[in-house]
């Protein structure tokens, strides 16, 4: 069974529509969504086995729908209720980008705002904000720490262009699965789950408190040295691949199977697997200049 996600302006703000879509009526609901001026119509969502999902996004124009979209998270997505307005965010986040222009760590610092983007547009609440609490960098550790309901989600994302040799969004997805195995098991010296604590702490993400110790109790068994198993936790895998100002239609259908044959070789509790193809870097800058 096969989904499609889009967002429309309700009175309170952006809802979210859900298509089921069934053989016969992948015409219907295609019209549908081309009649909505979205800028989510680009979202599919695969059903690929046990109830997980695979999320393929095109990220092609900056829409006014997208700049307010983004407007609308950005504060949250960054630093939590902190109250600060959109611009002086959107100043930050330049100031830090500008310092890696044409670094890998510009490819991947945008790449994993719009996966932070578009999950918090989907339901997910964050206990974390983009930017370390100490110095103008994104966090350390886990890339995202996400609650959906009662279940704790983990995001990993990896990045890169289409220019790379072998570049797929397979390949990208199974890096973001061993780093995220690499960081429960030990790999890291830095201890990812003191990180999650020091975030999930903090007033402007609202803290939970029984959420805090269990974190803190991670953090303090890797600090004794015992380890975590990826399998016993609900897991995000994201890539993003980068076109490099030139528009080529991804193959879903290429993309889907590729996945499909890769999780049913990866340990896990749940998956959600987010595949993002966007036009270009510029994109980004282009929102922060607006």
């Amino acid at each position: 069974m096969d989904y499609v996600h889009f967002f429309t302006n309700s009175t309170i703000g952006l809802k979210l529509i859900t298509f089921i879509l069934e053989p016969n009526s992948k015409l219907l609901c295609s019209q549908m969504l081309n009649a909505i001026d979205t800028p989510f119509k680009n979202i599919l969502v695969k059903d690929i086995g046990n109830g997980n999902k695979l999320y393929l996004i095109d990220f092609e124009v900056l829409s006014p729908e997208m700049i307010d979209s983004i407007d609308a998270q950005l504060v949250k997505i960054c630093e939590g209720n902190s109250g600060r307005t959109v611009q002086l965010v959107k100043d930050r986040i330049k100031t830090y980008l500008t310092s890696k222009k044409g670094s890998d760590l510009e490819i991947g610092s945008i790449a994993e705002f719009m996966l932070h983007h578009h999950l918090n547009l989907l339901g997910f609440v964050p206990k974390f904000m983009y930017f370390n609490l100490e110095e103008n960098s994104i966090k350390k550790g886990f890339d995202g720490y996400y609650l959906l309901g009662s279940e704790q989600w983990i995001l990993e994302s990896k990045s890169g262009r289409i220019s790379t040799k072998n570049i797929s969004h397979s390949n990208k997805i199974i890096e973001s699965y061993n780093d995220l195995k690499s960081k429960l098991n030990g790999g890291p010296v830095n201890n990812p789950w003191q990180n999650a604590v020091s975030h999930a702490g903090h007033y402007y993400v609202g803290v939970i408190p029984d959420l805090v110790k269990q974190l803190q109790d991670l953090a303090t068994r890797y600090q004794n040295k015992i380890f975590e198993k990826i399998k016993d936790y609900n897991i995000i895998p994201g890539s993003t691949i980068f076109l490099d100002g030139n528009w080529i239609k991804p193959d879903n259908g290429v993309i889907e199977s590729e996945i499909k044959d890769l999780i049913n070789k990866l340990e896990f509790k749940k998956i959600k697997v987010i595949c993002l193809t966007k036009k270009s870097i510029d994109l980004f800058w282009d929102y922060l200049n607006s």
